[in-house]
């Protein structure tokens, strides 16, 4: 946790008294996947890191939703290309059902908030214009605009052509870059040009008028009295947006920036671009919060610091994933930064949900259980994890259920199985004879017979079968699940109730 404690070190040292407020902001232009994500996690953990040392803290989220629409996402109808240059809070909802293109985005965002336990105050940008908030910010920008301008050309090495103008116009809901005039701060109107050449009058005060976006951010800040920030790396490179801001900050609102945390994107595995709502290669959080726990979504992204490139696999990375941060949880001699790191992934959560079971474990007892939680549970009682089950049934309970989602729609083939109802025809004489020589040591094992003792009886019936090690495991596997391999054999086959199993393995069920 050495990146969150410098960060918090930081911003303290730069606002020693009164309350810090951390800001993150995400355009509901289409589906918030985990990328998004990872501006709002980052700017919970810095809020919670401050309120760990006693230091008032608040997140404001700021939805963008006055931005442009842009790009059609993946599995939009290419029809939605008219509203092209309109804002997302004016544009059509995609399912013709929410109030705009952003609510329609938004709402399914801010449910996933709420599991995943954020503590922040959602800001709707066009409400901040309509309302008149934003207004001090127009007029000094437009009372400044050579200096705006000598700014944005310096720093960011693009020259401002005559025709650039700092502010947008809204023209039947769509943006229009219109040259701006004059300005009468009294009336609280602009003068600008229209497409035709011709001075138009409008009011800034009502959300007529947006500042272009390198001005609107530092503008944010100022009014807002942002301190920290996360944000992409791509507006942290040099003369990016946030140098930018930083120059027009000082410059033009005279205020200080606030403390950048620049972060780095989040990939699926074996992908080297980023995810793009447009493309569709994304996760929406949503569909990760059917198959991840919110504690070990928020853990997959905090445990590392924001610089990091994170790579998602939603296969064999996420059983990795659930029993490290199990691991975690059960660890006896826990560091100040393990216990911050759970902390930070816990978050406003009031439940966890992770059990001290292995995941693959779980997997398993479940599928072996035909599905069903309290014969999974019962399963696992039969193991050393009786005492496990006892302390955190309901835990276990509430993990199937993730387990349940994953196995249904993500989980690799070769995790999945299911019993045969009815043993395989095919079966050679060979294998028939050790499988009923298997069934009557198991008759005679001891009730409390473990894995190990199911493995090293399997593994000794090589030199009395004719049949290579592999294949004696191959052959359990073909006439329990119908498959060449499957879970560890010993211990599967310790969890399945005893007389279905010999019964099984003499082919009569």
């Amino acid at each position: 946790m050495q990146w969150l404690n410098k960060i918090a070190d930081d911003v303290i040292k730069q606002h020693p008294e009164g309350e810090i407020l951390v800001s993150s902001g995400v355009s509901p232009s289409g589906v918030y996947h985990v990328g998004t994500l990872r501006e709002v996690l980052t700017a919970d953990a810095i809020m919670l890191a401050l309120r760990r040392r006693g230091r008032d803290s608040k997140h404001v989220h700021i939805v963008d939703d006055l931005d442009p629409l842009r790009k059609i996402p993946a599995g939009v109808p290419t029809e939605f290309e008219k509203y092209f240059g309109m804002s997302l809070i004016d544009a059509p909802s995609p399912d013709g059902k929410a109030a705009s293109w952003a609510d329609y985005y938004f709402k399914d965002f801010a449910k996933s908030t709420k599991v995943l336990g954020l503590d922040m105050e959602v800001i709707r940008s066009h409400k901040k214009y309509q309302t008149g908030f934003m207004v001090l910010a127009i007029e000094k920008v437009l009372e400044k605009l050579d200096k705006a301008k000598e700014v944005i050309t310096n720093i960011s090495g693009r020259q401002l052509d005559e025709n650039w103008s700092p502010v947008q116009i809204k023209e039947d809901k769509y943006l229009k870059k219109r040259r701006f005039l004059a300005i009468d701060i009294k009336a609280k109107t602009i003068d600008y040009e229209d497409k035709d050449g011709r001075s138009q009058t409008i009011s800034y005060a009502h959300g007529e008028v947006k500042l272009d976006w390198r001005l609107d951010w530092p503008a944010r800040w100022w009014l807002l009295g942002v301190d920290v920030e996360p944000f992409g790396r791509d507006h942290a490179t040099k003369g990016g947006s946030y140098d930018t801001g930083v120059g027009l900050s000082k410059k033009i609102f005279n205020d200080k920036p606030p403390l950048p945390v620049p972060y780095n994107f989040i990939n699926r595995t074996g992908q080297t671009k980023k995810m793009s709502k447009s493309t569709g290669d994304t996760l929406a959080i949503s569909d990760m919060l059917e198959i991840l726990p919110p504690e070990v979504l928020r853990y997959f992204v905090l445990r590392y610091a924001p610089d990091k490139l994170l790579f998602f696999d939603e296969t064999d990375g996420l059983v990795k994933l659930i029993d490290d941060f199990a691991e975690l949880l059960a660890k006896p001699d826990k560091t100040s930064d393990d216990e911050m790191l759970i902390e930070i992934s816990m978050g406003n959560i009031a439940q966890g949900t992770i059990s001290n079971i292995p995941f693959s474990h779980l997997v398993a007892s479940y599928q072996a259980a035909l599905k069903d939680a309290d014969k999974t549970l019962e399963i696992i009682r039969r193991t050393e994890h009786k005492e496990t089950v006892d302390a955190q049934e309901e835990s276990i309970k509430n993990e199937l259920k993730f387990i349940d989602n994953w196995l249904k729609n993500w989980a690799p083939e070769d995790v999945k199985f299911e019993l045969l109802p009815k043993p395989p025809s095919i079966i050679s004489e060979k294998e028939r004879q050790y499988l009923l020589t298997l069934a009557g040591k198991i008759e005679a094992a001891p009730a409390d017979a473990d894995g190990e003792w199911f493995h090293k009886t399997i593994y000794e019936l090589k030199d009395t079968t004719g049949l290579a090690p592999k294949q004696l495991f191959s052959i359990l596997y073909k006439v329990l699940i119908g498959k060449e391999s499957g879970p560890r054999a010993g211990w599967f086959l310790s969890i399945l109730p005893r007389d279905w199993l010999v019964q099984r393995l003499k082919l009569e069920a």
